[in-house]
């Protein structure tokens, strides 16, 4: 019987025709009778659904069949139909018939590799097509890979989240630090999905300090909410501390997200933490990290100055908003300022001003910098991380496809970061200064962070000092800058007894690196 239908596919592939099995009888069990025909055979039938397709049987009666004889045992053909009622297909389109085409096992295993990297069907397809010497040489359409993507998830719906779990468990057993917790609700249905490995828990305890928390969509076939917390290593660069998929956005999501956290990580909660204006997030960070300074994303409250206030009435009050806030030396300069710039432009009874003035001590520079923050005051580095794992990613992505396409983007991530640190021990910075100060903290610091305090450092013969005032225990001297008329000074107060130097504008406080003022009063007085 195999010998029958390899003939007359064979027979119809030099032809130029498609050929499907028409029909079969069956005696106690065994096929006696069988035939197969052309794929125009019989006529289509007009249906009422919404996606119609083209008619293709054209009534062709081109077919074989073949009988079992008894006395012999043997199949033999019984008819054999040679002619068409339609055009055959020329040489040059054979290989867009069906019989012609077929998603090899090699395919199939190259296109699974292409698509662990998030290469698109359509750009496999063409990577098939100079790989086999042109498209007709495939072996089978673009539209058969997509067809094979398909069915593959096919296999996978309804198993996606225990292939997830079977996954997480294989995580466990190579690293038994990986820590992860999924959760379900009474139907079975995934509502939330914890995890951090052990470069991420160990991240954590250098890096945790300050850690951005930000939500985004689009991540996966189930419309989850990736929730990943993110921090920022000695390279400036941002790191993965721990990631979850909650169902949604509700304060009961972000608490059972965050007690996951802390239950995870090694060492005490962060000491800042960085977010949106979301009451939900906020609501849980209050109940599950009290002790955590929880500063709003400065980038996204200026963002909204056009949203709520009219941009053709009030655009030229804007920059004024950001002078107040950006370059404000203290608190009482930033009230002042603002008040001002609130009354001089009417917005007295604007409703939003008044509140981002109520929350200034969580977002206005004057009011947080006194607190580490690694010289982050907005979550853009999460936003920009979903540009990066958006490479890797794809809405269409099962569980166990995200999983996959995340931990790709992870360990390129952590590769840039290796690469620092090789960079960091086998060479030095390339730089030219008078000051013995430069080769010490070159020999600290790591290469990005050399570089920020080098340009500090560059600047600091542009400034004179004054003595304001001086005690039994403070020296008090205001940092002006040299060759300007009425400079902003900056106010630098030495501690006698601890041998300590603060500046008003914080840089030291904030991102851990000596500003301009301060070295120049170490290097000058």
């Amino acid at each position: 019987m195999e010998d029958v239908e390899t003939f007359y596919k064979s027979y119809a592939k030099e032809s130029g025709f498609d050929v499907k099995r028409h029909s079969n009888k069956k005696k106690d069990g065994v096929i006696v009778r069988k035939e197969y025909a052309c794929s125009k055979e019989g006529t289509s039938k007009v249906t009422r659904k919404k996606r119609k397709r083209n008619q293709t049987r054209q009534n062709c009666k081109a077919k074989i069949v073949v009988l079992k004889r008894a006395p012999i045992g043997k199949y033999v053909v019984t008819i054999f139909v040679e002619g068409h009622n339609h055009p055959l297909t020329t040489p040059r389109r054979k290989h867009l018939t069906k019989i012609h085409r077929d998603v090899s096992s090699v395919h199939k295993s190259l296109s699974k590799q292409l698509t662990a990297v998030n290469v698109p069907p359509c750009k496999q397809f063409d990577f098939l097509g100079v790989n086999s010497g042109g498209l007709e040489n495939i072996g089978c359409l673009q539209q058969d890979i997509y067809n094979h993507r398909r069915d593959c998830r096919k296999e996978v719906k309804g198993h996606d989240g225990d292939m997830l779990h079977e996954y997480f468990l294989h995580e466990k057993e190579k690293d038994p630090s990986f820590s992860f917790k999924i959760e379900a609700d009474n139907e079975n249905m995934i509502t939330h999905i914890f995890w951090a490995d052990a470069i991420s828990r160990r991240s954590y305890k250098f890096y945790g300090d300050v850690v951005i928390f930000d939500t985004t969509y689009n991540t996966n076939a189930y419309s989850l909410i990736f929730a990943p917390l993110v921090g920022v290593n000695n390279h400036g660069q941002t790191i993965i501390l721990a990631c979850a998929f909650l169902s949604n956005e509700t304060t009961g999501s972000f608490t059972w997200f965050f007690k996951e956290f802390l239950k995870a990580m090694p060492g005490d909660a962060p000491r800042m933490i960085i977010t949106d204006q979301d009451p939900a997030m906020t609501k849980a960070i209050s109940e599950v990290l009290p002790q955590t300074f929880h500063r709003y994303c400065s980038w996204h409250i200026l963002n909204k100055f056009s949203e709520k206030i009219d941009p053709g009435k009030y655009s030229h009050y804007y920059d004024q908003f950001q002078d107040c806030i950006w370059n404000s030396e203290n608190r009482d300069e930033f009230d002042a300022r603002w008040t001002t710039i609130v009354e001089n432009s009417g917005l007295s009874d604007n409703g939003w001003l008044k509140i981002m003035y109520d929350i200034q001590s969580t977002w206005v520079p004057a009011y947080v910098n006194h607190m580490f923050s690694a010289g982050m005051s907005s979550s853009q580095r999460a936003e920009s991380g979903h540009v990066f794992y958006k490479r890797f990613i794809s809405k269409e992505n099962t569980l166990i496809d995200f999983m996959i396409q995340f931990s790709r983007a992870v360990t390129r991530q952590r590769h840039m970061e290796l690469i620092e640190d090789h960079v960091d021990i086998n060479e030095k910075p390339n730089f030219d200064s008078q000051f013995e100060m430069a080769d010490q903290m070159a020999r600290v610091y790591t290469h990005e962070c050399f570089k920020e305090f080098y340009a500090q450092l560059s600047q600091c013969c542009n400034y004179r000092f004054e003595l304001s005032h001086e005690n039994d225990t403070y020296m008090v001297y205001t940092a002006l800058r040299k060759k300007m008329e009425n400079p902003k000074g900056r106010v630098i107060t030495y501690a006698k007894d601890s041998d300590f130097v603060s500046c008003s504008c914080k840089k030291f406080e904030m991102a851990g690196i000596p500003c301009r003022h301060i070295l120049a009063f170490l290097i000058f007085i």
